[in-house]
C-alpha cells in the first residue's frame, strides 16, 4: 500500500521511519512531502491509495472530491481533531477516514499547566529580563494556585489529565461536561455558568463543535471572576478573540495562555520570523505582557509522536486487511 504524507516535518519523518522498521508494516510504503494538503495540492496524491494529513490541513469538500478523482480511498489523520474534515463528503465518496484519538493526553495537559504557570509567573518575561542582566522583580508578580479553584471545561482524556494535575497542586477542581467522567471522583461537576463564576483558573479541553463555537465570548467572559487565568490548548475557535482582547484590555484576566488561536491556519508550524504578521489578532495578543502564546505544540513530546506513528500505521494496516481499528470516523 502506498501512502502520501503531506506537510512532513523532520520529526514526522524520523518517528514514522522508526515505526516502519517493524516487520508488521512491511506492506506499507510511505512517501513524505513538504506541502500541506489543500484542493490545489491534492493532485500530488495521484497513484496513491491513501494520504496522511495533520490538523492544520484543508480536508473540506473540494479537497476530498479531488482526492476521490485521483483514486484515494483512505485518509489517515495523524491527530485527534477532525473538525477540519468533511466527513459526510468522505462517506458519500466511500473514502475511509481514521484518526489517532488518544496519543498522549498527558502531553497536552502538561503543556496546558505549563502555559498557566508561565503566564501567571511571567516566566517568559523573567527569562528576557535575565538575559539583559535585569534581575529586578518588577512586572513579575504572580498568584498561588494552591487552594484556588480550577475549572476544567471538557473532562475527556486530556481534561481528566489536567484535572489530576490541578488536584496535585492542591486546587479544588470543578468540571463541566455533558458526559461526566465517573473516574474523577474528586471533581465537582457544575453547570457552565457556575464554573465560570467560581474558577480562578479555566482550562478548555473540549472539541470544536457547532455548539462550542465561541463558547468564550463577551457574555461568558463577563461571568468570570476578575483576575481569572484562562488557558486554551483545544481549538482556537472556542474563543472569540476580539472579545478576549477586549477582556484583557479591561483587566478581566490576570493571565492568558494560548496554544491555539483563531487565524492560526497558514502560520502554525511555519517559520515566519522574517515576515511581518498580517494577522492583526495575533499581533494584538503578542503585545500583552500577561499573555503567553505557543504554536499548537501541546502534543509535541517524544512519547506522543511515537504513539501517533504507531497508531496511524496500525490504522493503515487495519484498512489494508479489511478490519476495523476502532478509530474510524463517519459523517
Amino acid at each position: 500500500m502506498r501512502i502520501l504524507f503531506f506537510g512532513t516535518k523532520p520529526y514526522d519523518r524520523y518517528f514514522f521511519e522508526q515505526a516502519l522498521a517493524l516487520e508488521k508494516y512491511r506492506g506499507v510504503e510511505i512517501h513524505f512531502i513538504e506541502p500541506n494538503l489543500t484542493p490545489e495540492t491534492a493532485m500530488l496524491a495521484a497513484g496513491f491509495q491513501g494520504v496522511c494529513a495533520f490538523v492544520n490541513m484543508d480536508l473540506g469538500t473540494e479537497t476530498i472530491r479531488r482526492l476521490d478523482e485521483y483514486g484515494v480511498k483512505l485518509i489517515l489523520l495523524r491527530c485527534a481533531g477532525f473538525n477540519h474534515v468533511d466527513l459526510e463528503e468522505a462517506d458519500r465518496r466511500k473514502i475511509a477516514v481514521l484518526r489517532v484519538p488518544g496519543y498522549s493526553p498527558e502531553a497536552v495537559a502538561e503543556h496546558a499547566m505549563a502555559l498557566a504557570l508561565t503566564a501567571n509567573r511571567h516566566m517568559h518575561k523573567a527569562y528576557v529580563k535575565g538575559r539583559e542582566n535585569d534581575f529586578s522583580l518588577s512586572g513579575l508578580l504572580g498568584v498561588n494556585f494552591y487552594r484556588k479553584t480550577a475549572g476544567i471545561v471538557g473532562t475527556g482524556k486530556i481534561g481528566a489529565a489536567m484535572a489530576r494535575i490541578c488536584r496535585g497542586f492542591g486546587m479544588e477542581v470543578l468540571g463541566y461536561d455533558l458526559h461526566p467522567n465517573k473516574e474523577l471522583d474528586f471533581v465537582r461537576y457544575v453547570d457552565f455558568d457556575t464554573l465560570l463564576a467560581e474558577s480562578d483558573l479555566i482550562s478548555l479541553h473540549c472539541p470544536m463543535t457547532k455548539e462550542n463555537y465561541h463558547m468564550i465570548q463577551k457574555e461568558t467572559i463577563d461571568k468570570m471572576k476578575d483576575g481569572v487565568i484562562l488557558v486554551n490548548t483545544s481549538r482556537g475557535e472556542l474563543i472569540r478573540t476580539q472579545d478576549l482582547v477586549q477582556g484583557i484590555r479591561d483587566g478581566k484576566f490576570f493571565a492568558v495562555g494560548l496554544d491555539v488561536y483563531e487565524e492560526e491556519k497558514g502560520s502554525v508550524y511555519e517559520d515566519l520570523s522574517d515576515k511581518i504578521l498580517t494577522h492583526s489578532t495575533m499581533a494584538r495578543l503578542l503585545s500583552f505582557p500577561n499573555v503567553m502564546v505557543t504554536s499548537h505544540q501541546g502534543f509535541f513530546t517524544r512519547e506522543a509522536l511515537e504513539a501517533i506513528s504507531s497508531v496511524t500505521l496500525d490504522n493503515a494496516l487495519a484498512w489494508m486487511e479489511g478490519r476495523k481499528s476502532g478509530n474510524e470516523l463517519h459523517g
